[in-house]
């Protein structure tokens, strides 16, 4: 099964550097970063927010458990956020792809 991962990042060089990490040891097909979120959360029982960038990570299940590893290993938060979507559709050719580079 494929899947899409959403991480949240503080920072451009954060995001820069874990997308390049996981693409350059295929654990990822592609990362894309989106700029500028604001994300409200509880943490330490207070609610609070702040601006983050997200990563959309796409991957195999094969290759989840080792590309969350890899992004706790990277990530400056705690505890960062790793979500893991299936894909259920998509183009033949670029799940195709998907799956070639992350063998």
């Amino acid at each position: 099964m494929n899947l899409v991962v959403l991480c949240t990042v503080p920072d451009e060089d954060s995001a820069r550097r874990i997308a390049q990490v996981l693409v350059a040891e295929g654990l990822a097909a592609c990362v894309n970063v989106l700029p500028r979120l604001t994300s409200v959360y509880r943490w330490e029982g207070e609610v609070t927010s702040g601006e983050e960038l997200l990563l959309i990570i796409k991957t195999r299940e094969e290759r989840y458990a080792a590309l969350e590893a890899r992004v706790k290993e990277l990530h400056p938060y705690a505890v960062p956020e790793v979500i893991a979507l299936p894909i259920r559709h998509g183009s033949k050719d670029y799940l195709d792809w998907l799956a070639e580079s992350t063998r």
